[in-house]
């Protein structure tokens, strides 16, 4: 039909102006008649009774319809008061002869999901060891290695004196074996270590690559001292606190410093963790299995006589390490094997050998210091108390909970007892205190910042244990494991910066005088061991008086010591060549320079100045003129 021919009839309106339709709200009269006829009036109750409009309150409430009928006016709710809303279905009523279109509930069938999550492990860390993570922690205790040995390797500066001294040792012992050329002088008799153990490998290294070579030996033995670490703290806890112990070692000021200084210290405590691996390594095995640590260890203390500190700690460990696993029996056996191996073979190797004088004279009888209690405290807690600190904390959290992994399933598993646990803290934080307390007793600082190191191989597990309660499971709080490591690095690198730099440079010095040094002369020098060292083609020791006391027997028969020697000396022009530096004992230096002055018999060859962490000094030469 034509809609021009048949127009839509005018549209009722509504109170405001609007329009209103009829019933016929959203098309033609044909599609108003089937929405009425199919749905009813949209604007009325779908679901009240045709008969009489009503419609419902939002509170569900049944009320007459209000203008919403056809052909009537739409009456606004603007005019009445606001219902409050109530939830709740509406009561309905319904007729027999009229169905009804209430709401009711559907129960739908869920559908199948696409992708289904997998179930996930009971803990995120699992307890069984794999190939994966052993490779992580390999190439994270490579990557600590990396950071140790480039540490090491930026430290620069000529020979000092004790490595020179063991150098120039190793150089005269070795034509000793070989040549059967008599010794300048008696090593054994005041020597710290064996002179025929490392100061005959290191003088071999430096034979064919010098000072240099020696250096990095001593870089080796480190760096296998750090991975022996991590492989026996790995054993004792677990990886994280293997890498955080290692971590931590590899950056102190003794191990960066020994990392790259030709002495004995080194390859004693090489020798000291490799005898702590095989006693932790051996703690399920047959009790008689702990004996070959017992070489080891005394080994040693064959290089370094100051490693016997640390035998009774070994001695602990192997009864306190077997007990979880072997039982008490086993391992009380375990502790007296070792015990027992390790004095046997002590007592063989000092009882046929000459280095019972060379122990008594630097270990067991060494001269007291003046150095206070105080001042000893203060130097001991500034290049280890950090570490120290944190193994203490380890091993405070390690006596209240045990576990060491963290899975639940750990929870299961059979743990030590909290007394096990606070004597394994009490013997490795307590070995670290050992050195400082013994050189509290000889009033000397002499050697301490090497002596902390050895301590520190001890406490370094209970260390690793702390940084892991410190970062927490799953690595909950790793800026505070990164903030700690980072602090004990920036002091590692500023104090052996500056231990590195105690000594003067001593290349200008050698220079000026090398052209006046012969295979007859008889010289005196600060630090002798120089010169001899750089200079050992034309010089050795038995020609150079160092300026730490002296005898002398003058011209006319008449016995000096002291400075009297020193002063007598020098008036019968006994020394062809005088070298001072000025720090090494400035009070002889100033004996000797008064001396010097109005001297016949000398004039002032050179004034060479040098340069060391505390400042600026001058080597002063004096050669003898007739």
């Amino acid at each position: 039909m034509n809609r021009s021919q048949n127009p839509r009839p005018p549209q009722p309106q509504g109170p405001y102006g609007e329009q209103q339709y009829d019933g016929r709200r959203y098309g033609d009269q044909r599609y108003g008649d089937q929405f009425g006829e199919q749905y009813g009036d949209p604007y009325t109750d779908p679901y009240g009774e045709s008969d009489s409009a009503s419609w419902f309150n939002s509170n569900g409430s049944r009320q007459p319809a209000q203008g919403y009928g056809y052909g009537t006016q739409a009456a606004y709710p603007q005019e009445q008061e606001q219902q409050r809303y109530a939830p709740g279905i509406p009561e309905q009523r319904q007729r027999e002869d009229q169905p009804t279109y209430a709401l009711h509930t559907v129960e739908e069938t869920p559908a199948e999901p696409s992708y289904r999550i997998p179930v996930t492990p009971e803990a995120g860390w699992d307890m069984a060891a794999s190939r994966r993570r052993a490779w992580v922690s390999r190439a994270v205790l490579l990557c600590i290695l990396l950071i140790q040995t480039v540490l090491s390797l930026r430290l620069s500066n000529t020979a000092f004196q004790d490595e020179a001294l063991y150098l120039a040792a190793g150089h005269a012992e070795l034509d000793h074996l070989l040549n059967g050329t008599p010794l300048p002088i008696d090593y054994a008799a005041y020597f710290s270590g064996s002179p025929q153990l490392y100061p005959v490998l290191a003088a071999l290294v430096d034979g064919q690559f010098g000072l240099t070579g020696a250096r990095v030996l001593s870089l080796v033995f480190m760096l296998f001292t750090t991975g022996l670490l991590y492989s026996f703290s790995r054993r004792m806890f677990n990886e994280r606190a293997a890498l955080a112990a290692a971590a931590l070692f590899s950056v102190v000021q003794s191990t960066v410093v020994m990392g790259f200084f030709a002495t004995y210290d080194a390859a004693a405590v090489f020798l000291l963790a490799l005898a702590v691996w095989i006693v932790v390594r051996t703690n399920r095995a047959p009790a008689y299995a702990v004996l070959l640590a017992a070489p080891v260890a005394v080994l040693a203390v064959g290089v370094k006589y100051a490693a016997a500190l640390y035998l009774p700690t070994l001695v602990v460990l192997a009864l306190l390490t077997a007990w979880p696993y072997r039982g008490a029996k086993s391992a009380v056996l375990r502790m007296l094997l070792l015990g027992l191996g390790m004095g046997a073979l002590a007592g063989i190797g000092m009882y046929t050998t000459d280095l019972l004088a060379g122990i008594q004279q630097t270990t067991t009888n060494r001269a007291h210091g003046t150095d206070s209690a105080q001042f000893l405290l203060q130097r001991s807690a500034e290049w280890g108390g950090l570490m120290f600190l944190t193994a203490v904390g380890g091993a405070i959290s390690y006596v209240r909970r045990s576990r060491m992994n963290e899975s639940p399933l750990a929870q299961r598993l059979g743990n030590p007892g909290w007394r096990w646990r606070a004597l394994m803290g009490l013997l490795l934080c307590g070995t670290a205190v050992l050195a400082s307390a013994y050189q509290i007793h000889l009033g000397t600082v002499v050697s301490l910042f090497k002596h902390v190191g050895f301590g520190l191989l001890f406490a370094a597990p209970m260390a690793g244990v702390g940084v892991t309660r410190l970062v927490g499971a799953h690595f909950r709080y790793p800026q505070l494991g990164i903030m700690l490591w980072t602090a004990v690095l920036c002091l590692g690198i500023s104090q052996a910066d500056w231990r590195f730099g105690v000594w003067p440079d001593s290349s200008k010095m050698i220079r000026t005088i090398q052209s006046h040094v012969d295979s007859k002369g008889h010289y005196l020098s600060s630090t002798p061991e120089v010169p001899v060292y750089y200079l050992r083609e034309k010089t050795d020791h038995s020609q150079w008086q160092g300026v730490f006391g002296m005898d002398y027997k003058g011209k006319k028969g008449k016995y000096y010591t002291g400075d009297e020697a020193y002063r007598a000396a020098l008036r019968d022009g006994e020394f062809d060549l005088i070298v001072l530096d000025g720090i090494t004992n400035p009070r002889i230096d100033d004996v000797v320079a008064g001396a010097v002055r109005g001297n016949p018999h000398y004039r002032l060859l050179a004034d060479v100045p040098w340069r060391n962490s505390s400042g600026t000094g001058t080597y002063r030469i004096w050669i003898k003129t007739s």
